[in-house]
């Protein structure tokens, strides 16, 4: 475990409220190069009409696809944005509930919002860039050390 206090002070926040149709990685993404924020926290709720979540598979080293065929509520969507090569990078999680009330989560690869989704972008210190760590091929914050 690394552990590591980092203090600063912005005050941005950013709201991205995505509308019907879009799909939210791209709206997102967008939104963050467009106001230039290369760390942060992100949360949202909402709803998609269909997504895709993924699942990493270390063997593969790359994410299984899980498709969501159906219209679910955004009960949880977690992660953050860090700096990679200059830009933004977004990385999050959902967990998205179907209307037998089951849930499928995993990284978010895809979603088409519907009705709307909406999303919270606090931003926290730049130090909390990430690097391609070589064992896994994945992004990952270095500046806890």
């Amino acid at each position: 475990m690394r552990a590591r206090e980092v203090r600063h002070q912005t005050g941005r926040v950013l709201v991205v409220v995505c509308d019907k149709g879009e799909e939210a990685v791209v709206a997102v993404g967008a939104a963050l190069r467009e106001q230039r924020l290369l760390a942060a926290r992100v949360s949202a709720v909402g709803g998609f009409a269909d997504a895709e979540v993924g699942w990493f598979d270390r063997e593969a080293g790359d994410y299984r696809r899980i498709p969501v065929a159906e219209q679910v509520e955004v009960l949880s969507l977690l992660g953050d944005v860090a700096e990679q090569d200059g830009e933004p990078a977004l990385h999050v999680h959902a967990v998205l509930g179907r209307s037998d009330g089951s849930t499928v989560g995993g990284h978010l690869l895809r979603g088409e919002v519907w009705p709307t989704l909406e999303v919270i972008i606090s931003e926290v210190a730049p130090e909390l860039a990430k690097r391609v760590d070589s064992e896994t091929g994945l992004a990952l914050i270095s500046g806890a050390d």
